[in-house]
């Protein structure tokens, strides 16, 4: 069958029902962080790594993945604070709303979704990106084919008339899909945690990384603990000429931003190998001035104490 809108049906130019969304929506997330946290969350539970040590979507079962929408749509409404709908997902604006998630973003749409208001999702860990939008299933805006469970999906006109509330927002990153297979196979293959953080500290430069993904890396209870002084890799790494940077340290953000590298969000570290500059250039700590390492040259002096 034709993906193109039947003949005769002329699609109406604004849906208020739509409109009234879209508008709730951005009321509730203005900016996209809640929405953000939900997929950078959704991900994280799925993949489970400080007890699997998974980070990637193709390492998840079969059911997982197919799981995923199901914890999309209860993450969602318990972080914006939706209402159930009466037939549907959601009551939002006082309209029911489904909720539906694709990876690949080829929603699949039951009968019960026909003619009704769909909040479509979808997002990609690589590339750290993630969409919501609002469409209403119009007999214009669907297919006409179905599979054998009877749904179907957006033609390209119904693709084309989505609402987007936000489109490609970024979430946070996962540092260890910014790497190559390698360079995470090394890192990995280290027998302890510590040596596990302290090869990721070491490899991942300039990065955000998370707590998840050092829960991941490390695979530990107490895994905070190895990023830290007193035999973490903040002192096992000092020697070689390693920052090891806090989001949770206004005064550590502050460095970072200084030294030109990626500045860490709260509950996230960037680590950074630094060697002594001229003043003036970099940063001063403790009476000396820093600048960041250009690339993986080693360094002659150990870094400084990172100040908090």
């Amino acid at each position: 069958m034709s993906d193109e809108p039947l003949p005769g049906l002329s699609p109406e130019s604004v849906d208020p029902g739509v409109t009234e969304v879209v508008a709730d929506l951005r009321r509730r997330d203005p900016d996209g962080t809640k929405m953000a946290k939900v997929f950078r969350a959704t991900f994280d539970q799925l993949y489970d790594g400080q007890r699997t040590g998974r980070y990637r979507v193709d390492q998840l079962f079969k059911t997982e993945k197919t799981h995923f929408g199901t914890l999309i749509e209860i993450n969602l409404q318990r972080e914006l604070r939706f209402n159930d709908g009466v037939v549907l997902d959601f009551e939002i604006a006082g309209h029911e709303v489904d909720c539906k998630y694709s990876h690949t973003g080829q929603w699949m749409l039951p009968v019960e979704s026909f003619n009704q208001i769909v909040l479509v999702t979808q997002a990609d860990d690589r590339t750290a990106t993630w969409s919501a939008g609002v469409v209403r299933v119009t007999e214009v805006n669907r297919r006409q084919s179905e599979n054998r469970d009877k749904k179907t999906g957006l033609n390209a006109y119904g693709r084309s008339q989505i609402d987007w509330v936000f489109k490609d927002a970024a979430m946070q990153p996962n540092a260890l899909l910014q790497m190559s297979p390698a360079t995470v196979s090394q890192i990995m293959s280290a027998r302890s945690g510590q040596a596990r953080i302290n090869e990721l500290l070491r490899r991942a430069t300039n990065r955000r990384i998370s707590r998840n993904i050092i829960a991941t890396v490390a695979q530990q209870d107490d895994y905070m603990k190895r990023v830290r002084d007193n035999g973490g890799a903040r002192s096992a790494l000092r020697p070689e000429g390693f920052l090891i940077l806090g989001g949770d340290y206004s005064i550590q953000r502050n460095i970072a931003s200084a030294l030109g590298t990626v500045v860490p969000e709260p509950g996230e570290v960037v680590s950074v190998r630094v060697e002594p500059s001229l003043p003036e250039i970099g940063v001063e700590i403790a009476g000396e001035w820093w600048q960041a390492v250009p690339d993986n040259r080693p360094t002659t002096r150990p870094a400084p104490v990172v100040p908090r």
